[in-house]
Parts: structure tokens; C-alpha cells; sequence
């Protein structure tokens, strides 16, 4: 039974356990990472989005993490026309804090490095993204990428948000949301060409993230945020990831509303990601096929830290029930899903 927090409250109590793990659909515990109770190099602190133009072919991606012992900042140019991206990032060691990502989804991150600058503004339902980097490389090799992206999010929208504990460590807990369907608007140039993000037709979302993990993880994650016959609809499906027992963060948005699901399936030949992929539920409401277009792979393996990541970009078939018995027809709408194994 998938416990829904309604209330504020702390996130974290004197022992330095979840209060009460569930979902919301708006970041309702209250995160203060002096309550932390756990060893402070597991904390996990992280903002990420990803902005997609799906007419145009082209999108993008920011991180701005702090791990603990490292950090990673990046920006990644996605041209999907080409099946080519290539992103630039920056990883620094031991930032313990001092990147000062946000207690809550309100306020300023920035970093300057050597190979980019990335800041992230967000004002209420406002978020602005600043960015540079001179050795990122579009698909015929012209250099350089700078821009701003102002992403909305449409007044009373619903979030996908949850507080979730490892069952072998109460101490290590996963707090995150996802704000799906942002509305891009705003620019960038690569090169000597100048890409642009429309309203009423370009769309991002936004992952934030707050946490202390165990060591070894592996998740599963996709993402949807489109227009389909004129209404806002998207997608958060994820699992893998912490005890699940309390809540699930799989929900579908259709015109800002959520319509939660219960448990969710990535059917993947991981012999070969870029084979298409099958994705249900356990309920009968979703029914999925993902063809990849190219996949943003990476894997780091230096000292204790690794990871292998594919995280897979391409067109989105099938059909999806909301709670009211609506049927949403998808199709040929650009997303992305993940399979991601980390030890850190």
C-alpha cells in the first residue's frame, strides 16, 4: 500500500530516519542536511534537467552534483537528426557541501570551471539555466556552446515527490522529485549557429535530488515530457532504487494532474541497449515500446568510485491509463530511459 504524505514535516528525525517514507506530489518534508545523522561523505546532493526539443531534433542536459568525495558538473549536447552527442563535465574531489546546492528546489547553484560555467536560478515556478562551455562539439566539429533556457512550470501543476530508507541502513534515505512538462523557452549557440527552445511546444524536466545511499545501486529510469493532441502530458517510471515498500515514484501527468502507478517493468536486451525496449506495469495501465536513437554512456572506474551508465534517448509508442479511464495514445514522442549502476 503506497503511503501519500499530505502534510509538511521534517524529513528526518533525531535518530536521523525518514519520518514518515512515502510519496507527494509536491516536495513536502522539509530537507536540512545538519540533520544528517549518517557519515557526512554519503551524503548525495544533486540537480539535474534535461530539455528537449522534439520538432527540431536537438536537446540538452545539466548536472550539478555534489557527491561527497566528488562532484560533477556537465552540460551534454543531444542532436537526435544525427544519432551524436557530446557532452563536456568537470569532476572535482572532496566539495563535501561546498557547491552549495539548495535545501530546497528555490535559490542559486553555480559553478566556474576550466571547461564551463553552469548556473541554475529558480524563482517559484520560475527556473533559469546560464551556461558556456568552448569545447563542447556539434556533429560537424564547430566549437563552443553558450546560452539561457528559462523553464516554466504551469501554476498548480503536480510533482512526483518521495522519502524513501534502505532497509539494511534507516540512515541512508533517498529524497527526490521530478517536475515534469516545463515549458522551455530561450537559446543557445553552438558554433555559429543559434538553436531555440519554443514555449508552447519545447519541454524539460527537473531532478532533484537529496540523500544518503548505500555504497552499491543500481536503478532504472525514464522520463517523458511532451504535448499529445494539445494537452501537456509526461511521465516519471523508476525503481531499483532504495525500499519501495512505503511508495513507488512511477506517475503519469496529463495537463499538470498526476495519476499514480503502482509498480513498473524495463524489458532490456542488455547485451545491446540500442534494441528497442519494452516497458509495463503491473496493473495494466501502461504499455510501452522505446526505440532508442543513441545513447549517452559513460563509465568511471577510478579508485572506489564506478559507475556504468546508459542512459538512452529515443521515440516513445503505446498507451497509457490515467486514473479517471482515460486512454493517452503515445506516439513517436521523444524521451529517455536509463539503466544505471553506481558504486560510490
Amino acid at each position: 500500500m503506497q503511503n501519500r504524505i499530505t502534510k509538511k514535516q521534517p524529513l528526518l528525525d533525531e535518530k536521523g530516519h525518514i519520518t514518515e517514507p512515502g510519496w507527494a506530489t509536491y516536495p513536502l518534508w522539509e530537507y536540512k542536511r545538519e540533520k544528517i545523522k549518517a557519515p557526512k561523505w554519503r551524503i548525495k546532493e544533486w540537480d539535474y534537467y534535461a530539455i528537449i526539443s522534439e520538432k527540431k531534433g536537438y536537446g540538452l542536459t545539466f548536472t550539478i552534483s555534489d557527491l561527497s568525495y566528488t562532484g560533477l558538473i556537465a552540460i551534454c549536447y543531444l542532436d537526435f537528426n544525427h544519432r551524436y552527442y557530446n557532452q563536456i563535465d568537470e569532476m572535482i574531489f572532496f566539495p563535501s557541501g561546498n557547491l552549495k546546492l539548495s535545501q530546497s528546489d528555490n535559490g542559486v547553484v553555480s559553478f566556474t570551471g576550466k571547461k564551463l560555467t553552469l548556473k541554475f536560478e529558480t524563482i517559484d515556478d520560475k527556473r533559469t539555466i546560464s551556461f558556456s562551455s568552448r569545447f563542447i562539439k556539434d556533429y560537424d566539429g564547430n566549437c563552443g556552446i553558450e546560452g539561457e533556457i528559462i523553464l516554466y512550470e504551469k501554476a498548480g501543476s503536480d510533482r512526483i515527490a518521495i522519502a524513501t530508507p534502505w532497509k539494511e541502513n534507516p540512515r541512508a534515505f533517498y529524497y527526490n522529485q521530478k517536475v515534469n512538462c516545463l515549458s522551455a523557452d530561450g537559446y543557445f549557440i553552438l558554433g555559429e549557429d543559434k538553436f531555440y527552445f519554443e514555449k508552447n511546444e519545447d519541454f524539460g524536466v527537473l531532478d532533484w535530488g537529496r540523500g544518503v545511499w548505500t555504497y552499491k545501486n543500481r536503478w532504472y529510469w525514464s522520463s517523458l515530457s511532451t504535448k499529445i493532441d494539445d494537452h501537456l502530458f509526461g511521465w516519471n517510471l523508476g525503481y531499483g532504487f532504495s525500499d519501495r515498500t512505503s511508495a513507488t515514484e512511477n506517475a503519469l501527468f496529463y495537463d499538470g494532474k498526476i495519476s499514480k502507478l503502482d509498480d513498473v517493468k524495463f524489458i532490456i536486451d542488455k547485451s545491446d541497449y540500442m534494441k528497442p525496449w519494452k516497458i509495463v506495469d503491473n496493473q495494466d495501465r501502461l504499455n510501452i515500446d522505446f526505440l532508442p536513437q543513441l545513447n549517452r554512456k559513460s563509465k568511471t572506474d577510478v579508485v572506489f568510485i564506478k559507475s556504468i551508465q546508459n542512459q538512452l534517448f529515443g521515440s516513445f509508442n503505446g498507451y497509457a491509463i490515467l486514473d479517471d479511464g482515460k486512454k493517452v495514445e503515445i506516439k513517436d514522442k521523444i524521451g529517455f530511459a536509463e539503466d544505471v549502476v553506481n558504486l560510490w
